[in-house]
Formats: structure tokens, C-alpha cells, sequence
């Protein structure tokens, strides 16, 4: 009687406690799953096109299991390797066969080696020189991603020749693992894109109808391997700043009409300028354009600030060198007999205009195709400097008294050719370049990127700031914009630059799968059990009674 009541409990109640009940009990238990997730911000590599070519990585998308820089197989990995571990030759790889890729860059930049320092400018080089079809991000060095990051290098070993194979395949199946997450977005082309250009002038004495001009020229964006790691403390931050106090020092002189100068002072503070100079190159369409050509009739020169915090020495890059007696070249004669030229060696390197070339190597250069008169003021000897392009690029590495010097001297130069004169020092005591003004500017640039396309929004913040500084000092402010043209752009951006990354931990797919296998093994098992439970009973009640005459 009992057995055919336990048969009955058996083959009604116990299939649906296993599919059911069994699960809640999973579901509810105190394991809480939360624990073996983590979170961290990532920064998206640089995606843009220009003049028709892509550059950067395409995708943004990551869902993919985690491997380390050596046990990595197929596309259906993502790597993550600390910065120091990833070399050139191996990114080509990755790019070619991964899923994708996570580099932790060091909590400090500015404590790595030089020897650190030039590996990362050489990766990031390679990185920029070609488009990327996989998603490449970038994020900061965290006890959990450092944890994660040793966990990958130490726990899959199937690739360990020292191990036999067995080892080798049971350690792929209980060893832990990682899924990788991210999920930012599709990335969209970014429409209404506004590069600004900010101009403000100081009017010269009239001396005749014509009054000559001087034009002082700095971009105001920067760029690195990732659009928001890009920082550009001196390039170009530092001729930024420079402008700016010179902009300060003029218009105190300016403002009085004993001091006032012969020569109209042009600012320009233009966008764009790492795709290709784009803000200047409108400013100048814009001015060729207009009926009298304003400023550009009576040009003396364009004198553009780039990078003039990077060594002691001052380089004056020119397509053409200046003619003896010209404004340019009085201006370099000035310069060369500043008194701090003692320590700062003053040299022009000649570098002719290369049409063929994408991109142009210095912003006078764009003025120098229109006939202009121009030149490049940078303590970097050539174009190819890889700081001029860097993350590396950041404030710890900006020498403010060295700054402080450069400006000194450029401004004593530029005002020895305004007033014709060749002893003495204008800019001292009260009406000195301040340490403290240069500092504040490289402090408020270089605390936020300034890759192209984080400023293109209208109403920036940093591009009000720039304006509000010129409203103190200029007259005749004018703000122009830079639109790409909507059936052949010369620049695209992209609207994804950084995210969030989830790790789960995780077992690795070959552990899913044996553990499905086992799991219908034994749901298999119990279900023939429930279904044979009354020939089972009775083999095992005869094996009993067997057992017990066996003794007997």
C-alpha cells in the first residue's frame, strides 16, 4: 500500500520540484551574483574622418569574453593588457584578428619612464596611422582592474607547454574568466558641428589711409590617441596662454594714446587646428571674401604661438625665409637679441610647403599658400614631434618659468619692432608678464580635454571663456564658424567618446558546456528513476533478500 502512494507522490510531484521549485530556491539564494561584477569608465579611441579618409576605431560595441595579451585566440576574445605589456607589432595582430581591445593606461602618466613615456608615443603613432574596424578603448589602472588583469595572465594557461594536456584541458574548464561589456551606442556622424574662431583687434595709430598688421595666432584644441585623455597642456595650451597675456600686455599699451602703436594687432584664436588647421583656413576665406579685405591688405606678418613650453630653445619655422629688412625678419633680429636668448637659443628651420601632403605641418602655412607673410614660434625642433599629438601631454609636465621666459621674450621682440627700438625693456615691474596669469591658463585649458570634437557644440564653455577673455581687452570681436559642407565634408566626427565597461566574472564557454552536458545527464538519470522507480524497488528489494540468505 505505501509503495504505491510513494510511487504516485513520486512520479506526480517530484518532475515538477525539479523544474520549478529547484530554480526558485537557486534564484533566492544568499549568493549574490552583484559581487562578482565590476564597473569602470572607459575612454573610446579617436573616430573621425578627414578630407574623406577614416581614421580611428569604427565600432564601439563589446561583448566578449576577457583574455590577457597571451592567451588570446580568436575574434571572439577581447584583450586587455596594461599599456607597458602591448607592443606595436602585437596591436597589428590584435587589430587584425580580435574582437576587441582594452588598454590600461597608469594612474599617473606623469611618473612613467622616459623609456615608458617614448613607447606609448610609438604606440600611439601606429595606433592613429590607419583605421580600425575593431572597438579599442582606453581606461585608467584600478586595484579591481589590476586584480582582473592578473587573474587573466595567471588563470587560463591551456597554452602552457609545460603543461600536459589533460591539465591543460581541465584548467580551461574550471578555470574562472571574465565577460567584457561595453554598450555605449551606435556611433552617429554629429550634425550642427560649429568650429569656432575667436578674433579681437587693437587698433594702430594712423599714421597714412593704410595701417600695417600684425596677426598673433594659436589654436585652442588638442589631440590624442582618445578624444577625452586629450589634454594638450602645452600643445597647445601653452600657446594659448602666451597669447593671451600678450593680449593683456598690448591692450594696456594700446590703451594709451602716447604708447599706442603704429601697427593694427590682430588675435585670432582659432579651431581646428589639429584636423588640418580648419579654423584658420575659414578665417581666411572669410577675410579674401570680404570687399576690402580687411586686415589682409597691409599684412607685416602672421606670427602663430605652437607648443613654447617643450625645451629651452625657441625654433622660428618658415616656408620662405624672410628677406633681409623685412617685418618678419626685424622681428627674428629682435628676438635673437633678447637678453634671455642667453639661455634660449633662437634658430628658423626652412620647411617648403609639400601641396601632395594631407595635412599641413604648421598653422603659418596656411597663411603661407595665400602669400602671407608667416611663421611658427615652437620650442619643438619639427612637425613629427610626437608630443604635439600626445595624452602624454599634460600640465606636470609644463615648466612655468620656462614658459614665463618664452613669453617674455616674445613679447619685448614683438614690441621692439612695434616701436622701433633696440636697448631697453618695456615689460618690467608692473607691466610685467605675470607668472601667475600664465599659470591660471594652463591650469583652466589643461583640467579638461580639448579634442576637436568635444568643443563643436554651439555655446562651449571653454569656447565662452576664451570669448569673455577677449571682451576685456579687444575691440571689434567677431566669432567665426566652421561648418563641414554637407555633400563633401572636409571633417566628420562621431559622437560616442566614452562609456562604461562592465566585467562579470565569469566560467569559461567550455564550462558552460560541460555543465550543460552534466546537467541533462542528470535530469536524465532522476527522470528514468522516477519513470523505472517500481523495477528499481524491486531489484533492490531482491538484492537485499539475496544479500541476507547469502549471510544466513
Amino acid at each position: 500500500m505505501w509503495f504505491e502512494e510513494a510511487d504516485e507522490i513520486l512520479k506526480t510531484y517530484l518532475p515538477y520540484y525539479l523544474l520549478l521549485v529547484l530554480p526558485i530556491f537557486i534564484i533566492v539564494s544568499p549568493v549574490n551574483p552583484v559581487s562578482a561584477s565590476y564597473e569602470f569608465p572607459v575612454y573610446r579611441m579617436q573616430h573621425f574622418d578627414l578630407h574623406g579618409v577614416g581614421h580611428g576605431c569604427r565600432n564601439t560595441l563589446i561583448n566578449l569574453e576577457a583574455r590577457s595579451i597571451s592567451s588570446w585566440s580568436t575574434s571572439r576574445h577581447c584583450i586587455i593588457t596594461r599599456l607597458g605589456d602591448l607592443t606595436i607589432e602585437q596591436f597589428h595582430n590584435i587589430r587584425l584578428k580580435a574582437g576587441a581591445l582594452i588598454v590600461v593606461l597608469p594612474k599617473k602618466l606623469s611618473v612613467l619612464s622616459s623609456e615608458e613615456k617614448q613607447h606609448l608615443l610609438l604606440l600611439e603613432n601606429a595606433m592613429l596611422a590607419q583605421e580600425i574596424t575593431i572597438s579599442v578603448y582606453f581606461a585608467e589602472n584600478s586595484p579591481n582592474l589590476d586584480k582582473i588583469i592578473k587573474d587573466l595572465s595567471s588563470g587560463f594557461t591551456a597554452n602552457d607547454k609545460t603543461k600536459s594536456g589533460a591539465e591543460a584541458l581541465v584548467n580551461s574548464i574550471a578555470a574562472n574568466g571574465y565577460q567584457i561589456a561595453v554598450n555605449p551606442g551606435n556611433p552617429n556622424i554629429k550634425h550642427n558641428v560649429k568650429i569656432s574662431t575667436i578674433q579681437g583687434v587693437l587698433t594702430g595709430r594712423t599714421l597714412s589711409e593704410k595701417t600695417n598688421t600684425i596677426a598673433v595666432v594659436a589654436h585652442y584644441d588638442s589631440f590624442g590617441v582618445a578624444p577625452e585623455l586629450s589634454y594638450g597642456a602645452d600643445s597647445n595650451a601653452s600657446g594659448v596662454a602666451i597669447l593671451l597675456e600678450l593680449v593683456r600686455l598690448f591692450s594696456l599699451l594700446y590703451s594709451d594714446p602716447k604708447t599706442q602703436g603704429k601697427y593694427n594687432l590682430v588675435f585670432l584664436l582659432t579651431g581646428g587646428g589639429k584636423i588640418n588647421y580648419q579654423g584658420s583656413k575659414k578665417w581666411l576665406e572669410d577675410q579674401l571674401d570680404s570687399i576690402d579685405g580687411s586686415f589682409l591688405q597691409e599684412t607685416a606678418y602672421v606670427m602663430c604661438l605652437d607648443t613654447l613650453a617643450a625645451s629651452d630653445s625657441i625654433y622660428m619655422h618658415v616656408s620662405k625665409p624672410p628677406k633681409e629688412g623685412s617685418s618678419a625678419n626685424l622681428f627674428f633680429n629682435a628676438l635673437k637679441e633678447s637678453p634671455q636668448s642667453n639661455s634660449t637659443p633662437i634658430n628658423i628651420v626652412h620647411k617648403k610647403i609639400n601641396l601632395a601632403d594631407d595635412l599641413l605641418a604648421w598653422e603659418h602655412e596656411r597663411y603661407s599658400i595665400r602669400r602671407l607673410p608667416s611663421f611658427t614660434l615652437s620650442t619643438l625642433k619639427t612637425h613629427k614631434d610626437l608630443m604635439r599629438s600626445s595624452v602624454l601631454d599634460i600640465q606636470d609636465n609644463i615648466d612655468i618659468n620656462r614658459l614665463v621666459r618664452h613669453t617674455t621674450m616674445v613679447a619685448e621682440a614683438l614690441a621692439k619692432h612695434i616701436y622701433n627700438f633696440s636697448e631697453g625693456s618695456i615689460f618690467k615691474g608692473s607691466l610685467g608678464v605675470q607668472k601667475s596669469h600664465l599659470e591660471a591658463w594652463i591650469s583652466y585649458l589643461s583640467s579638461q580635454p580639448r579634442s576637436p570634437q568635444l568643443l563643436c557644440n554651439k555655446d562651449n564653455i571653454l569656447v565662452n571663456s576664451l570669448q569673455e577673455a577677449f571682451n576685456r581687452f579687444l575691440r571689434e570681436i567677431k566669432v567665426s564658424t566652421v561648418q563641414p559642407d554637407k555633400r563633401d565634408p572636409d571633417f566628420t566626427f562621431y559622437d560616442v567618446t566614452k562609456g562604461m565597461m562592465n566585467i562579470y566574472s565569469v566560467k569559461p564557454a567550455v564550462f558552460d558546456l560541460v555543465l550543460t552536458i552534466v546537467i541533462v545527464l542528470y535530469l536524465s538519470i532522476v527522470y528514468l528513476v522516477v519513470l523505472k522507480f517500481p523495477y528499481i524497488y524491486v531489484i533492490s528489494c531482491n538484492l537485499i533478500s539475496y544479500k541476507k540468505v547469502k549471510a544466513n
